[in-house]
């Protein structure tokens, strides 16, 4: 089974299983770690805010013009920022880091 490791807000790292063709928000969402995901996924809220480790930035498809507009809303980013309901769960992303971004 594929991981997901995720840092939290606290700085704790969890791994995660995963599901091919889910949202990160969705598996990050449904263990309780502090990620809203108030829109479902639909890209309208950036409650998903996550910042991707430096070494996947590269390997992750680039976000989409909607997604842009809406990070660009946010009070801060930093340099890798993404919104996970944006970022579709593939297998091949074994061992992907995310940290979820600071509440806003």
């Amino acid at each position: 089974m594929a991981v997901l490791n995720v840092i939290d807000r606290s700085g704790e790292r969890h791994a995660l299983e995963t599901v091919e063709g889910w949202r990160v928000m969705e598996l990050v969402r449904d263990q309780r770690l502090g990620l809203e995901g108030v829109c479902g996924g639909a890209c309208a809220c950036a409650s998903c805010h996550v910042v991707v480790a430096d070494e996947w930035a590269s390997r992750l498809p680039p976000p989409r013009d909607e997604e842009l507009t809406k990070l660009d809303e946010l009070p801060v980013l930093e340099i890798h920022s993404r919104l996970s309901c944006q970022i579709i769960w593939r297998d091949e992303f074994d061992g992907l880091t995310v940290t979820l971004a600071e509440e806003t």
